[in-house]
């Protein structure tokens, strides 16, 4: 079965985010337990936990389908140590907020060299990152999602981000989520059956369907491995509706969180029912 929603809004309080993903159709979402652009916020309440936990209940979402990403500042592999070590109290206190809220899986970006270190240097950094954040917590999964590769990004490539995975300690407790519009501007073609297989087999050979914990599912602005991440409605970009049809018909993207994230907040409701049609 395909569970599809959207990155909702949390504002006013975690609780309101499953009532926000019930409201236009979804069966998954995602969202932010805390403010996303500071490095620190207000712990999470009693009050509010036990009615996040109730409205969940409440809609029929469970932890499995729900995909918390984590704040845009955190940078895992920092080549700064002082920065890292900031990086590294964030992604914790991330973790132990959806530990909290009873959640399974936490969705970040996996970092960039800044251009100081190589980029195996960062992702040694990064899996030192993950294994001091595992070492802290229980149950939740640390979901690394692929990146377009801009600028000094790493984990564009498949074979990065098994790299980390080699590194992490516990690997019942890492995972991947792909991004469409990252993965078709890192140069995965998305586009024709063909090519789709193609890809998807790739994956399968490196890293293994086995680590994927979740997707985006969004078109992009951009043609294929430009590098640019640019999202774009479904059907409306340069990966065009069919390869979604596509996705939604392949058994192997059943029974996880299956999120978009495109640009107009409006076309929710009609892409999460035109991708329902599709099953």
């Amino acid at each position: 079965m395909k569970y599809i929603g959207a990155h909702v809004s949390a504002s006013g309080g975690v609780e309101n985010a499953p009532i926000n993903a019930a409201a236009i159709g979804a069966k998954a979402f995602a969202l932010f337990t805390k403010n996303q652009r500071q490095w620190v916020s207000a712990p999470l309440t009693d009050k509010s936990i036990a009615k996040f936990k109730e409205n969940c209940a409440k809609v029929g979402i469970s932890a499995e389908h729900i995909l918390p990403h984590d704040s845009y500042l955190i940078n895992l592999g920092h080549p700064d140590n002082e920065a890292i070590n900031k990086s590294r109290t964030a992604i914790l206190d991330e973790m132990m907020r959806c530990e909290q809220l009873g959640l399974k899986l936490l969705n970040f970006h996996p970092g960039s060299s800044l251009k100081e270190i190589s980029t195996e240097e960062c992702l040694k950094r990064i899996a030192e990152s993950i294994n001091m954040t595992l070492d802290k917590t229980h149950g939740v999964c640390a979901v690394i999602e692929n990146t377009a590769g801009q600028g000094s990004n790493v984990g564009n490539k498949f074979e990065e981000l098994k790299y980390i995975i080699d590194l992490v300690e516990d690997k019942s407790r890492v995972g991947i989520c792909i991004d469409t519009c990252h993965a078709f501007a890192a140069g995965y073609d998305l586009v024709g059956n063909e090519a789709l297989e193609q890809t998807f087999n790739t994956f399968d050979k490196v890293i293994g369907f086995n680590y994927l914990r979740g997707m985006h599912l969004n078109d992009t602005k951009k043609g294929i491995g430009s590098h640019v991440d640019r999202h774009e409605s479904i059907g409306l970009g340069a990966i065009g509706l069919d390869s979604f049809k596509w996705i939604m018909k392949d058994p192997r993207f059943d029974n996880m969180p299956l999120i978009l994230e495109t640009p107009d907040e409006s076309r929710w409701p009609e892409e999460i029912k035109m991708l329902s049609e599709n099953l």
